[in-house]
């Protein structure tokens, strides 16, 4: 049983989204309470560092980062994005948090690397997948996984990633971020149509784009042939050297912001799945993060159940 390794920070509680958001502190609260009953499984906690602005340039322009943090309120809350998707705000407290969900990634890759830790998880939020390279997005500014996919390529002899994002909603952030881009696989397995409204199955980047759109009330029992028919076998193919895995929970029949009706004990066979191709290419390395989820009790049970699938 391998031990795993959590990056989370107090910053990422201090982000308000406003009374009635779906992304709020709550979620990663019911988290860490889940993760933290988890007696049979060895886990270690660590504070996520604040992320180099010279990291997050390898994904995001400095100009970007500028314009996003100029716009933090003193007090209050302003909405970044223009109608009809007003829902991605910055606080008082943004900039801590969003710096500290995406260090937690950084901090992550190098204990990969060091060889102490095969599976780590990053605790966080707001979460990623959104956000492209200069747009913020679907509660998203820094796009978490693609900075850690480009720091462990520029600072350690890694050549091949794969993003594995199974998420409800498509990851259109990073499928923008490495559309043209064969050195990063990006497979995505989501409910379409739904917000963000890309991912078809059309949109292949250079062959290293693979989308997998499911219809409304698609079954726990479609869902892991389809993740398996259209997903997992072009990882296999693609023989990875780390595994990124953008892990929301929404795709839960429990969730109120999508249709799909995975089961708790789903997210146990998915990420069983992921691991069992990690260790077949690549030394079994693992990195999740935290994306979306907006059940608190499908949020706990599925995080219990995506722990004893890395623990594997």
């Amino acid at each position: 049983m391998e031990n795993i390794r959590v990056y989370s920070h107090s910053a990422c509680l201090s982000k308000e989204n406003g009374e009635g958001h779906p992304e709020r502190k709550e979620r990663l609260q019911s988290i860490m309470d889940s993760i933290q009953s988890l007696d049979t499984i060895n886990i270690d906690f660590k504070e996520a560092p604040l992320a180099k602005y010279k990291d997050v340039n390898r994904v995001h322009p400095q100009s970007y980062l500028d314009e996003i943090f100029e716009m933090i309120p003193d007090d209050g809350l302003v909405g970044v994005e223009k109608e009809p998707y007003a829902d991605t705000l910055l606080c008082q407290n943004s900039k801590e948090a969003i710096l500290r969900a995406c260090g937690a990634g950084i901090g992550a890759s190098i204990d990969l690397m060091s060889g102490n830790f095969k599976r780590l998880f990053c605790a966080i939020r707001p979460p990623g997948h959104h956000a492209e390279t200069t747009r913020v997005n679907g509660f998203c500014f820094i796009n978490n996984a693609a900075v850690a996919a480009r720091y462990l390529q520029s600072q350690f002899d890694i050549n091949r990633v794969a993003i594995i994002d199974f998420d409800v909603h498509h990851g259109n952030g990073t499928q923008e971020i490495f559309y043209n881009d064969e050195s990063v696989l990006y497979g995505s397995i989501h409910q379409y149509p739904l917000f963000p409204g890309t991912g078809m199955e059309s949109e292949k980047g250079v062959g290293n784009i693979f989308n997998a759109p499911i219809d409304s009330g698609t079954t726990s029992e479609d869902f892991l042939k389809i993740f398996n028919e259209k997903i997992l076998k072009n990882v296999d193919k693609f023989k990875p050297e780390v595994i990124l895995i953008s892990a929301g929970f929404d795709a839960h029949k429990r969730d109120p912001l999508a249709a799909i009706n995975l089961d708790s004990e789903d997210y146990f066979l998915l990420t069983q799945a992921i691991v069992e191709i990690a260790d077949r290419h690549c030394s079994g390395r693992v990195i999740s993060f935290l994306e979306g989820g907006y059940d608190l009790l499908a949020l706990s049970e599925s995080i219990e159940a995506h722990f004893k699938g890395l623990s594997l």
